[in-house]
């Protein structure tokens, strides 16, 4: 790749589409259960952060109260999270995810999983490795935004 080719922006534009194609195959192995993507990514914030509550995951979601609340409802509906009133703040309303709920996340990890790796094992060892050294800075990338 020559120089010029390598700006911040070059690197962007090629980028963008891999990893919009990438997330898209990628949640396409969640429709078999059940769970819409947006549920699914609540139920993973709720799972790295028990207790969380209904403003504080509609904050990391950037998206509103209501429309929290609605997922939260048909989570909750499905057995997969459950709500609880907190014993510091009794206004409070601290969400779990439930096993059932780790159930779902798991089986759908483990697909994504499969999915990816069967593709990476296609890979010469030479691009297997260069994809797994752009891990790290990826996650720099992420990292920074938040």
């Amino acid at each position: 790749m020559t120089a010029a080719a390598s700006t911040p922006v070059d690197i962007a534009n090629r980028l963008r589409p891999v990893l919009l194609h990438l997330n898209r195959y990628l949640r396409r192995e969640v429709h078999t259960s059940g769970v819409s993507p947006g549920q699914l990514s609540l139920l993973g914030l709720i799972e790295g952060t028990p207790g969380i509550g209904v403003a504080e995951l509609a904050t990391r979601e950037g998206t509103s109260m209501p429309s929290v609340c609605s997922h939260i409802d048909r989570l909750e509906a499905s057995g997969l999270v459950s709500r609880r009133q907190a014993e510091r703040d009794r206004r409070r309303v601290d969400l779990e995810v439930t096993p059932e709920g780790q159930r779902v996340l798991k089986a759908i990890r483990s697909k994504r999983t499969a999915w990816l790796s069967a593709r990476l094992g296609r890979l010469t060892d030479t691009d297997r490795a260069t994809v797994a050294a752009a891990i790290a800075p990826l996650e720099a990338l992420l990292a920074q935004s938040e």
